[in-house]
């Protein structure tokens, strides 16, 4: 046996434990330790709950990330970034050859994750750093709304409304399909702009993916609303198409 140490980042879909592919169980099940990030010690995450349908329960070690830090670069975001990395280390230095990270959604896709690698990587250059591919919020409420998300020569655009609907204005101008995550708290805000920009007839909206509670509808539903979503809620409004295949 090899004595190189692997850290893994495995993406594991929105929340539906159906949706972990194959090969991320598969690495899941082969790692010594899996790591999920949570708020809190005992409070157990979306990405604990989605873990834990395909994977030993001994095997499984809880993380405290700064979840719902939403100030940028925090020194509490910070501090756990270094306590998760130091969990990490602890681990190889304990044995164990393969430690995997658990994230919702896709490691490489607006995951702690990253930080974490980078912060294992800076402290000991030897260990490997790997990810497993996971399916996208975008991905599940394409699937579960019927939207297809882009056709012939059409751009994708993603945008994440951490720091307002500015940049989501500007994409929405363009004429491709833009994808809003993490839009939740400025809902009514991002319902104005995708009303000004004239595609709240084929946007749709879902939160909670694959969990109880989930809601998936058009973004019609929200005008006038004003209330707030889940955090971590994704918008898609595609643009007007017109005729089959006018966009090839």
């Amino acid at each position: 046996m090899g004595t190189e140490r692997s850290l893994i980042g495995v993406g594991v879909g929105p929340g539906d434990p159906e949706q972990v592919t194959v090969k991320a169980v598969r690495v899941m099940r082969e790692a010594d330790t899996v790591l999920v990030p949570v708020m809190a010690p005992d409070e157990p995450g979306r990405a604990e709950a989605t873990v834990r349908a395909h994977v030993p329960d001994g095997s499984v070690r809880r993380v405290v990330f700064a979840l719902n830090d939403r100030g940028g670069r925090s020194e509490r975001r910070v501090r756990a970034w270094d306590e998760a990395a130091r969990t990490v280390l602890d681990r190889f230095a304990r044995g164990d050859r393969r430690v995997a990270f658990a994230t919702i959604g896709d490691p490489n896709l607006y995951s702690t994750f990253g930080y974490l690698a980078q912060t294992v990587r800076d402290a000991d250059p030897s260990v490997a750093v790997e990810t497993v591919p996971g399916i996208t919020a975008m991905q599940d409420l394409a699937a579960r709304s019927g939207t297809v998300l882009a056709e012939g020569t059409e751009p994708l655009t993603l945008v994440p409304v951490t720091a307002g609907v500015r940049r989501l204005g500007e994409a929405l101008a363009g004429d491709g399909t833009v994808v809003a995550y993490k839009f939740g708290r400025i809902a009514p805000e991002a319902v104005r702009a995708v009303q000004e920009a004239g595609r709240a007839g084929t946007a749709v909206y879902g939160s909670r993916l694959g969990l109880p509670g989930e809601e998936v509808a058009p973004l019609t539903g929200l005008a006038g609303a004003g209330r707030e979503l889940p955090y971590l809620s994704t918008l898609i409004a595609p643009p007007e198409r017109g005729e089959r295949g006018g966009r090839l």
